[in-house]
């Protein structure tokens, strides 16, 4: 049940992380943000989707492991890719946190942020890869 309440609050959070990354720092990185280097818009908008994927993965997972029961097996790659996409989205994860409770996220966890973006994406996408029927 506990999970269930961080994952709505995670959910409700997806305008902060916005606000926070625009916050951020204004300033662009030589090659712009990101490993594709892109533009601080098209960053902050590729984080939000990957935010917004990551957290439907959890719910997907959370729902299906809630209705099935019968594949014990499935359940456990399924958990085991979903703590995969938690570990690898934790700066994203953090960084939301941070904003929620008014910290600062200071510049290195921003750093962080950008640098694991994309395998946050990836590893949501894998999971999103088990859940397909």
């Amino acid at each position: 049940m506990m999970h269930v309440k961080s994952l709505v609050i995670h959910r409700s959070l997806v305008l902060l992380v916005i606000a926070s990354l625009i916050s951020g720092c204004a300033v662009p990185f030589l090659g712009g943000y990101g490993a594709d280097g892109q533009s601080l818009e098209a960053f902050e908008h590729h984080a939000e989707e990957i935010f917004r994927l990551q957290n439907r993965m959890t719910s997907e997972v959370m729902i299906l492991l809630l209705l099935e029961s019968e594949d014990a097996k499935k359940h456990q790659a399924l958990m085991q890719a979903e703590h995969h996409m938690q570990q690898t989205c934790a700066d994203l994860n953090e960084y939301v946190s941070r904003d929620i409770d008014g910290l600062s996220s200071g510049f290195l966890l921003r750093r962080r942020v950008e640098k694991s973006a994309l395998d946050c994406e990836q590893a949501a996408l894998e999971l999103k890869a088990l859940l397909a029927p």
